[in-house]
C-alpha cells in the first residue's frame, strides 16, 4: 500500500510597495512575517561582510557593493545619511531600478526558504488597474505580475494571483458573506475592490498613498522622505493639537489623501452600468499600513458621513490588523483552491 502524500502547504504573500507579508498556518493559527521592501547600498570589505554575516543581517554581494535589504535597511540608511532605495514604486516593480528584480527575489526567497520542501501553493497580491492616467502603464502592471511569477517558479511554487482589495475582503468580511468593500491603503498604492458573495464586481487604485504623505511631507519640512516615514508609523495620530510641525504637515497630507480616495470612490461608484444591484447597505473595510495610525477609521467615516456617497454603507471598520489582512486574504485564497 501507498502512504498518503502530506498535504500541500499554502502560503499567502502581499507584495506591497513599502513592506512585503507573508502568511502561513500552523494548525488553526495564523502566522504572518513581515520585510521591508526596501535596501541600500553598502561599500564592500570583507571585513564588512564578515560583520554582517556575524549578526545575522540579510544583505548580498553586487560588485563593489553590498546590499543590506529588508528590515535592516533604514538603519543603514540613516547611519550612511541616505534614503533607502525602493524595488517598486507606485504598486509595481520600479522601472528606474536596477536592482528591483534581483532584491525583490533575495527577499522573497529569504521569507519563504523553510517552506519550500513541502512545495506549496502561493498566492500573491497584484495591484488594480489605476482610476485614471498616473504615470502607470498595460506594459507596467503586465511586466509587474509576469516578472513576480517568474520568481516563483524559480523558486518552485504553484502559484495563484490575487486583487489586493479582494484580498482584504476574503481576510475581514467573512460575516457578510464576502459582500462589501476592501481597501488596502498601502505605500505605493490606495487599492480598492467591490464584491458581492466573493464575486469581484469593481476594482481600482489611486496614486495617493503613503509614499506620497512622505514626500510630501518631506518636501515640505525639508526631512529625508525615509525620516518622514518612521515618524509616520512610530508617532502619528489623528485627533490632536500638535506643537511639532510635522505632525501638523502629516494630518494636511492624509485628509488629502483620504479626500482623494472618496472622490475617486464616488466616481468609480456612480457608473450604473458597471456597479451590481445591492439589496442593502454594505460595509467598507480598511486595511493597509496607512490606515493603521490611531483615529484613522474615524477620520475617513468623518469625511465618507460629509460625501454624498452613490452607496449606503452599513459601517466602516478597521481590519482586526491592518499590515497583516491582506497577506491573509492572499493566504485564504490559497488554502480554499486547495480544498
Amino acid at each position: 500500500m501507498k502512504s498518503n502524500p502530506e498535504p500541500q502547504a499554502a502560503l499567502g504573500l502581499d507584495v506591497g510597495t513599502s513592506r512585503i507579508v507573508l502568511a502561513s498556518q500552523e494548525d488553526e493559527t495564523f502566522k504572518f512575517d513581515t520585510q521591508l521592501n526596501a535596501f541600500v547600498c553598502v561599500p564592500f570589505s570583507r571585513m564588512t561582510e564578515k560583520a554582517l554575516k556575524r549578526e545575522g543581517v540579510p544583505f548580498a554581494r553586487n560588485g563593489a557593493d553590498l546590499l543590506v535589504h529588508g528590515n535592516e535597511a533604514p538603519r543603514f540608511a540613516d547611519l550612511l545619511n541616505s534614503e533607502t532605495r525602493r524595488p517598486m514604486t507606485q504598486g509595481v516593480l520600479n522601472p528606474a531600478e536596477p536592482e528591483s528584480v534581483p532584491v525583490m527575489r533575495q527577499i522573497v526567497e529569504a521569507m519563504t526558504s523553510s517552506y519550500r520542501d513541502n512545495r506549496p501553493k502561493l498566492c500573491f497580491t497584484v495591484p488594480a488597474w489605476p482610476l485614471a492616467a498616473n504615470g502607470l502603464n498595460e506594459e507596467g502592471l503586465t511586466y509587474h505580475e509576469a516578472t513576480l511569477r517568474q520568481i516563483f517558479a524559480e523558486l518552485d511554487y504553484e502559484v495563484l494571483g490575487i486583487n489586493e482589495g479582494l484580498a482584504v475582503i476574503y481576510s475581514e468580511l467573512e460575516d457578510t458573506n464576502f459582500t462589501g468593500i476592501g481597501i488596502s491603503c498601502g505605500g505605493g498604492l490606495c487599492n480598492v475592490a467591490l464584491s458581492y458573495l466573493s464575486m469581484p464586481a469593481m476594482s481600482f487604485s489611486i496614486p495617493k498613498a503613503g509614499d506620497y504623505i512622505d514626500s510630501s511631507a518631506a518636501a515640505v519640512t525639508g526631512d529625508l522622505a525615509n525620516r518622514v516615514r518612521l515618524v509616520k508609523e512610530e508617532r502619528f495620530h489623528f485627533n490632536g493639537h500638535f506643537v511639532d510641525k510635522l505632525q501638523q504637515v502629516l494630518t494636511v497630507y492624509y485628509d488629502d489623501m483620504i479626500n482623494g480616495l472618496l472622490a475617486a470612490m464616488k466616481e468609480a461608484f456612480s457608473n450604473p452600468k458597471r456597479m451590481p444591484k445591492l439589496s442593502k447597505p454594505i460595509p467598507i473595510v480598511l486595511s493597509g499600513g496607512t490606515a493603521s495610525p490611531k483615529g484613522f477609521r474615524d477620520r475617513f467615516e468623518k469625511l465618507l458621513r460629509a460625501t454624498d456617497f452613490p452607496i449606503q454603507i452599513s459601517e466602516v471598520r478597521l481590519a482586526r490588523d491592518p499590515h497583516t489582512a491582506t497577506a491573509r486574504g492572499a493566504l485564504i485564497a490559497a488554502l480554499t483552491e486547495m480544498q
